[in-house]
C-alpha cells in the first residue's frame, strides 16, 4: 500500500488537475465531479477569527494577503509538501507553469493579482480557486483550503447579499461528505455565537468530521480561561479542541520570524498554568501533523470508492462521448463522407418506421382501412340517385325523343356524375399519407443522433426529404385520380348484361289499364334505373378500394423507401467544401458539451493513472 506521502501527494496533483480541467469545489459543474470526491480539510472561520494566522503559523511563513474587510475573496487550495532538510522553501502556482517563489511576499502580491484577475478590483468574491503549493522541510504533507470568512454585513463596494454569498460558497465546500472541517473561533468571543461552528454544525450535526480550533487564548482577560471549551464542558465535540497561540499584531508589525513565533507558542503551552497539561495536544505544530495523519487515513478509506467512481465515469463520459460523435475532419473528402453517412442512418431508421419496426407506419394501414372506406361510405349517392335526380338527368338525356326501352345515355351520366364523387377520397388519401410520411421523416431526423450535432444539416435534409415527398405526391395524386377516370373511361358491360338477363327472367306482363297504373309503372321505371346505378357504383367502390391503396403505396411509400434522398445525395455530392462545412456547423451547445466531455475524460483518465501508481508503487 502506498504511504502516507504518496496518497496525499497523489491528491494533491489529482486536485491540480481538476482545478485545470474547470472541475473544483464549490462549483457549478454541469458534470460529475471528481474534487468532491477527494477528500480534503477547508478553513472556515468568521472574520479576525485568526484563521490566516493559523494557516501561516501552519506553513511557517508570511504569504497570506492581511488587510480590513473581506480578504479572502476566492478559496486558496494550499498544498503543502515536506521536503528534506536543508533544502530551501518555495512556492509555485498552478496559474503560472515553471515559475518558483522564493520570496513570500510576492506570494502575497500574486495571491492579491490573481484574486483581482477573476473579481476585478472590486469586493465581489469567486468559487474559482487559486492553487498553491509550498515546499519546505517546515511543514508536513496536509492540502487545505483557505475559504472566504464568513461575515454579517457588507462594507462599501459589497452587495447586500455578500454574506449570503460568502455563506453559500462556504457551504458548498463543506457540505461534502468528504471535506473535513477545521472550524476556527477565537477564545475571547463567546463560542455559542461562533460562525463557523453554527455553520459545521448544521452540514455536519454528529460531528464525526469537524475539528475545533480555539485561537487567541493568550488575548483572553486576565483569570479567564478557555479550558470549559477546550476540555468539553462548555460544548462538547468529536474530536478534541486544539488551542493556538497567534503571532500578536506587533508580531506581525515587526515581521517576527514564524519559526520564532512557533517556538513562543510552544513555550506558552508548556509554561501555562491553564494549559501546561495539555501542551503535547495544542498548537499550530501539533494541529498540522494531527490534520496530515487523519487526512492520509480518510483518503486511504476512500480509495476504492474513489476508483469506483472513476471507472464508471469513464463509461459514462466514453458512451456520451460516442453519442455526441467525435469531431469533423478538415477536408472536403471526409466531410461528404461524414454527411453521407448520417443520411444512411436517417433513412435506417425512417424505413424501420415504414416497415413496422419503430411506431408509426401503421397510420398509413390505417388511411386504407379506415379512412378510405369510410369517406366512401359518406359519399351522396343518395342524393344524386334520388328519384327526382334521376328523373331530371333521365329526361335531360332523352331531350325531345322520350326512349323506348333503356336509357343509356341517362345510365352512363348518372354514373359518370357518380364516379366523379371518387375523386374526392382518392385526393384525401394521397394527401393523408403524404402528412403521414412527413412526420416520419420529422421522427426519424429527430431520432438519428449522429444528426443531432448538426442543425444547418437536420434543416437541408428535412428539406429535401420533404421536396421528394412533394413530388411522389404529385404522382400518386395522378395515379389515383386516372384510376377514377379510367372506370368512367370505360364501363364494365357484363354487369348491365347480366342485370338484363335477371330482368328478363323476372319479368312479368302487367297490363297498362288505368292513368295510375301507368305512373306507378313510370315510377317503378326510374326506380329500378337508380338501383341499377348504384349497384354498379358499389362494384367500382368495392374495386378502387382495393386499386388506390395500390396506387399510394407504390407511387409514395414504396418511392420513399427507395428514392427519398436520391437527388439531395446527387446535389451534396457536387456541393464544395464550403457548403459541407456549412452543413456540418454543429450546434455549440453540442461542441461546448463535447469539450467539456473530452476534458472531464481526461481528467479521469490521469486520476486513474495517478492511483494506480500510488497504490502500486508508493
Amino acid at each position: 500500500m502506498a504511504t502516507m506521502e504518496s496518497l496525499i501527494g497523489m491528491v494533491n496533483r489529482i486536485q491540480r488537475a481538476c482545478t485545470a480541467l474547470g472541475d473544483y469545489g464549490g462549483g457549478n459543474n454541469a458534470l460529475s465531479s471528481l474534487w468532491e470526491a477527494l477528500p480534503s480539510v477547508a478553513v472556515v472561520g468568521g472574520q479576525s477569527s485568526g484563521k490566516s494566522s493559523v494557516l501561516e503559523s501552519i506553513v511557517g511563513r508570511d504569504f497570506l494577503p492581511r488587510g480590513s474587510g473581506i480578504v479572502t475573496r476566492r478559496p486558496l487550495v494550499l498544498q503543502l509538501h515536506r521536503t528534506e532538510h536543508g533544502t530551501g522553501e518555495y512556492a509555485e502556482f498552478l496559474h503560472l507553469t515553471n515559475k518558483r517563489f522564493t520570496n513570500f511576499s510576492l506570494v502575497r502580491k500574486e495571491i492579491q493579482d490573481e484574486t483581482d484577475r477573476i473579481t476585478g478590483k472590486s469586493k465581489q468574491i469567486s468559487p474559482v480557486p487559486i492553487h498553491l503549493s509550498i515546499f519546505s522541510p517546515n511543514v508536513v504533507d496536509l492540502t487545505l483550503i483557505d475559504l472566504p470568512g464568513l461575515t454579517k454585513v457588507a462594507v462599501e463596494g459589497q452587495p447586500e447579499t455578500i454574506a449570503e454569498d460568502i455563506e453559500s460558497m462556504v457551504r458548498s465546500y463543506v457540505a461534502k461528505p468528504n471535506c473535513l472541517i477545521l472550524a476556527i473561533s477565537p477564545a475571547n468571543q463567546d463560542i455559542a455565537t461562533s460562525d463557523a461552528i453554527k455553520l459545521a454544525k448544521e452540514v455536519d450535526p454528529t460531528g464525526d468530521r469537524t475539528f475545533g480550533v480555539l485561537t487567541k487564548l493568550d488575548l483572553m482577560d486576565k483569570g479567564t480561561n478557555a479550558l470549559d471549551v477546550i476540555e468539553g464542558r462548555s460544548y462538547r465535540m468529536q474530536y478534541p479542541w486544539v488551542g493556538i497561540v497567534n503571532r500578536s499584531q506587533a508580531d506581525i508589525n515587526k515581521n517576527v520570524d514564524m519559526m520564532v513565533a512557533r517556538r513562543k507558542e510552544r513555550e506558552y503551552f508548556e509554561t501555562s498554568p491553564d494549559y501546561g497539561h495539555l501542551a503535547n495536544k495544542m498548537g499550530s505544530e501539533y494541529l498540522a501533523k494531527m490534520l496530515s495523519k487523519l487526512l492520509e487515513s480518510v483518503i486511504r478509506a476512500r480509495i476504492p470508492n474513489i476508483i469506483a467512481l472513476i471507472n464508471r465515469s469513464i463509461q459514462e463520459l466514453e458512451r456520451e462521448l460516442d453519442q455526441l460523435g467525435r469531431p469533423i475532419a478538415i477536408d472536403a473528402g471526409a466531410k461528404l463522407y461524414t454527411i453521407l453517412g448520417m443520411c444512411r442512418a436517417f433513412e435506417k431508421i425512417f424505413k424501420e418506421h415504414l416497415d413496422g419496426g419503430r411506431p408509426g407506419g401503421s397510420r398509413i394501414y390505417g388511411v386504407f382501412d379506415y379512412q378510405l372506406p369510410g369517406a366512401i361510405r359518406k359519399l351522396p349517392f343518395d342524393r344524386h340517385l334520388s328519384l327526382e335526380n334521376v328523373k331530371r338527368v333521365v329526361s335531360q338525356s332523352d331531350g325531345y325523343q322520350p326512349h323506348l326501352v333503356a336509357p343509356e345515355l341517362g345510365y352512363r351520366r348518372l354514373i359518370d356524375g357518380s364516379l366523379h364523387l371518387f375523386k374526392g377520397p382518392a385526393e384525401a388519401s394521397v394527401n393523408a399519407v403524404h402528412s403521414v410520411l412527413k412526420e416520419l421523416v420529422r421522427k426519424s431526423i429527430a431520432e438519428t443522433e449522429e444528426l443531432k450535432r448538426f442543425p444547418s444539416l437536420q434543416t437541408e435534409l428535412a428539406a429535401a426529404a420533404n421536396s421528394s415527398l412533394e413530388k411522389f405526391r404529385g404522382e400518386s395524386m395522378e395515379s389515383v385520380l386516372r384510376l377514377v377516370d379510367m372506370e368512367a373511361s370505360y364501363l364494365t358491360v357484363d354487369f348491365f348484361r347480366n342485370l338484363h338477363v335477371m330482368d328478363t327472367q323476372g319479368s312479368q306482363t302487367t297490363p297498362l289499364s288505368s292513368p295510375t297504373t301507368i305512373e306507378q309503372n313510370g315510377e317503378r321505371h326510374f326506380r329500378k334505373i337508380a338501383s341499377d346505378v348504384a349497384g354498379y357504383i358499389r362494384m367500382v367502390a368495392d374495386t378502387l378500394v382495393n386499386a388506390i391503396p395500390k396506387a399510394v403505396v407504390h407511387c409514395q411509400v414504396r418511392q420513399a423507401k427507395l428514392a427519398l434522398l436520391n437527388y439531395f445525395y446527387t446535389q451534396i455530392s457536387q456541393s464544395q467544401g464550403r457548403h459541407l462545412g456549412q452543413l456540418l456547423d454543429e450546434n455549440p451547445a453540442l461542441m461546448e458539451r463535447r469539450l467539456q466531455c473530452a476534458k472531464r475524460l481526461e481528467l479521469y483518465k490521469k486520476a486513474r493513472d495517478e492511483i494506480d501508481a500510488a497504490v502500486w508503487f508508493g
